[in-house]
């Protein structure tokens, strides 16, 4: 009799080892998942950024040029010289 109470209180420590296991490694393999699809995320808005930095860039040396600068004005704030009457046509 003692031996099959031995037996079975190996059996019941094998048994909530293995629950414990299976509850850490799924709690941390959530925890994998939910961390990559973060990093997805920012590296979406990393590339997302680069591209409006790029965009800037180009549209920062564009108004170098007191042309572009003048056009840029009118075109996006609707400026004018004094005097000078303006046209708005809209799409």
């Amino acid at each position: 009799m003692g031996w099959h109470a031995g037996k079975r209180f190996w059996i019941v420590m094998t048994c909530i080892i293995l629950v414990f296991t299976v509850f850490v490694v799924g709690r941390n393999l959530l925890h994998a998942v939910r961390i990559r699809h973060q990093i997805a995320g920012l590296e979406r808005e990393k590339r997302e950024y680069l591209r409006r930095i790029a965009e800037d860039s180009l549209l920062l040396e564009r108004l170098r040029y007191d042309d572009c600068l003048e056009e840029y004005a009118r075109e996006h704030y609707r400026m004018q010289r004094r005097g000078e009457e303006v046209y708005i046509l809209e799409d």
